[in-house]
């Protein structure tokens, strides 16, 4: 008998050391598309939203650490269809699943409410297809015609400069940047954080930071019209916000009044928006170096 609960026992602590991820259809087109697979038994989208938070909490209650990652029926069906895997079977969407822990948008189940950790797994997936995107773009750009340098990378070059320029020219405290460059067929905008440790450093999310560096390449490389804005906070002075427009490949400072317009004007209706209590829109600090406002490394001819 002791030796069959030890078995039992060693198990159970084994369960817990396996990590797991679900595949969650986050609304209700995407369940409806799933309905059409027989082995696919879930009648009501809300009811599945139920199962599944109730099974994140149970896992969670017993101590297995569980990963929530979005499936998007299309994607699925085009796995089976390249691997050529029957898609109403059970073990292929768990196959599907398991590939999206290692290449799609996740996020780590820590006992939040399902109504908060869907739009952060959506907001996730947009800021990944995002990056892929720019990405894609940039690498398409191939090489100067004229030193046979590679545009993309020599355009990261640059942003990577000027965002390392703007975090250093920063005021002490905690820093929020948004990089927005206008393209076809959409506007493209990336935010990043800098938040002050307590040891006076500056981390930076690395997933994030790439992610904003590429849309400011991207733009960089592009000479598309855009602009970055950055709003700085500290305990014992007001916000401060500032900002650049991109101008060729460099950054152009943001005069106040054009700052104060753009913050109080809403961005759809255009009308105006009241002013924050407690914010100065400000001339952004000196980014120069070496006398140019643009940076000294980087693609010049």
């Amino acid at each position: 008998m002791a030796a069959h609960t030890d078995h039992w026992t060693m198990r159970r602590d084994l369960r817990r050391e396996i990590a797991g991820t679900i595949g969650l259809l986050t609304d209700e087109h995407d369940f409806r598309a799933m309905r059409r697979y027989r082995t696919f038994t879930f009648h009501d989208h809300t009811t599945y939203l139920r199962q599944v938070e109730d099974l994140l909490k149970t896992r969670a209650l017993q101590g297995t650490h569980t990963s929530v990652a979005l499936f998007d029926p299309q994607e699925y069906a085009d796995f089976c269809e390249a691997k050529g895997l029957d898609p109403d079977n059970p073990a292929h969407r768990t196959r599907f699943t398991a590939e999206l822990a290692t290449t799609g948008p996740t996020l780590p189940y820590e006992g939040q409410p399902l109504a908060d950790l869907v739009p952060a797994l959506v907001d996730e997936a947009v800021r990944q297809a995002t990056w892929e995107y720019a990405a894609t773009l940039l690498a398409r750009l191939g090489a100067c015609a004229t030193c046979g340098e590679d545009l993309g990378r020599a355009a990261f070059a640059q942003a990577s400069d000027l965002v390392a320029r703007i975090l250093d020219t920063a005021p002490p405290g905690n820093s929020h940047l948004v990089c927005s460059v206008t393209g076809t067929p959409e506007t493209l905008v990336a935010v990043l954080h800098a938040d002050e440790a307590a040891d006076g450093t500056t981390p930076l999310d690395e997933a994030e930071a790439l992610e904003f560096t590429t849309i400011l390449a991207l733009g960089v490389a592009t000479r598309s019209p855009g602009g970055l804005v950055m709003r700085t906070s500290s305990f014992d002075a007001p916000d401060r916000v500032y900002g650049w427009r991109l101008r060729g490949e460099g950054l152009e400072p943001l005069t106040a009044g054009e700052v104060f317009d753009a913050y109080c004007t809403d961005a759809e209706s255009g009308d105006l928006i009241a002013p924050e209590s407690g914010v100065d829109y400000c001339v952004p600090p000196d980014l120069t170096q070496d006398g140019q406002q643009g940076p000294a490394q980087g693609h010049h001819h």
